[in-house]
């Protein structure tokens, strides 16, 4: 049953992101598996730093894997208060776990009507076929 609502708590950007809203005080931000897929084998990743303030949109942090290298978006507006630094010794975890262990960022939610326009599982499942078929 947990695992089904974290699903509903999980919401998706176009830019292949996604956030755990099941905390708005501590929520986490990663890159979807879509995402790690077409990324390939990570490389390196670049955290943002504890206690910057961002805006919705702002590149946090960045992927480099051995295809290409992308940066990551926040999709809400707020406070980082933990990075996730297993990642900058082990930054394959996010091919293994893309959307659990590798988490990247948690960030203070300022303001939660920002997490409107954002897809559920199931609209990104939807976009990403999409996608896939272009």
């Amino acid at each position: 049953m947990r695992r089904r609502r974290a699903a509903l708590e999980k919401k998706y950007t176009e830019d292949h992101e996604w956030i755990d809203i099941s905390s708005p005080e501590s929520a986490s931000i990663g890159i979807s598996t879509y995402a790690a897929k077409a990324l390939g084998d990570v490389v390196y990743v670049e955290l943002p730093t504890v206690d910057t303030e961002v805006n919705k949109g702002d590149a946090i942090g960045a992927v480099e894997s051995v295809k290409s290298a992308s940066d990551i978006m926040t999709p809400v507006g707020g406070t980082i208060i933990e990075v996730n630094s297993v990642l900058e010794e082990k930054p394959g975890t996010i091919n293994k776990s893309p959307e659990g262990d590798g988490w990247l960022a948690k960030i203070k939610v300022t303001d939660t009507t920002e997490l409107e326009g954002l897809m559920d599982a199931e609209a990104y499942r939807a976009f990403t076929e999409e996608v896939e078929d272009k």
